[in-house]
């Protein structure tokens, strides 16, 4: 069986929302899946892919995200390895996509991966932490973007070519 890492960074727990979903659609499609915060994953040894995802605050990655990545890149390990982003929103005004820190793009094609997917996020009142995060949440760009159908495709895609790479077993007749 494929085993699977979704890890994670989040600050105040929509992105580990977000891996939950890509996590329990990959599992429906017959994989075993390990969904943890990137803080709790040193290594990604033992597994034979991975998603990788983090929250975008100031044009940034949380740096958990950005760590595992780095040491991924280091290890020399040619797992296949999907990645996301998610801010408070998943495009901006010109119907964009929000701009990929440099450093994480660069890590991207270090490991051989596509830039990240980006997904809604959300700021909430409930939820925000710091002033700033507050802040939003108070205003007009409160609220929860997150598409969850959306998700669940782009994680059913990834099954779909983890499935194409997946040994045949042969059928006797």
């Amino acid at each position: 069986m494929i085993k699977v890492m979704v890890a994670y960074a989040t600050k105040m727990g929509a992105t580990g929302e977000i891996a939950e979903a890509i996590g329990d659609e990959l599992r429906s499609d017959g994989f075993e899946v390990t969904v943890s915060n990137a803080i709790d994953v040193h290594t990604l040894d033992g597994y034979d892919a991975a998603v990788i995802g983090s929250a975008v605050y100031m044009a940034r990655w949380r740096p958990e995200a950005v760590e595992l990545l780095t040491r991924q890149a280091k290890s020399g390990s040619s797992i296949p390895i999907w990645i996301y982003q998610s801010g408070p929103l998943s495009t901006v005004e010109d119907g964009t996509n929000p701009a990929v820190p440099g450093k994480v793009r660069d890590l991207a094609a270090r490991i051989g991966t596509a830039p990240p997917a980006t997904f809604g996020g959300r700021v909430e009142p409930a939820t925000a932490k710091g002033f700033l995060a507050r802040k939003m949440a108070a205003g007009p760009g409160g609220g929860d973007y997150r598409d969850f159908d959306e998700i669940r495709r782009w994680a059913g895609g990834i099954g779909a070519q983890l499935a194409e790479r997946a040994p045949r077993v042969p059928t006797t007749s």
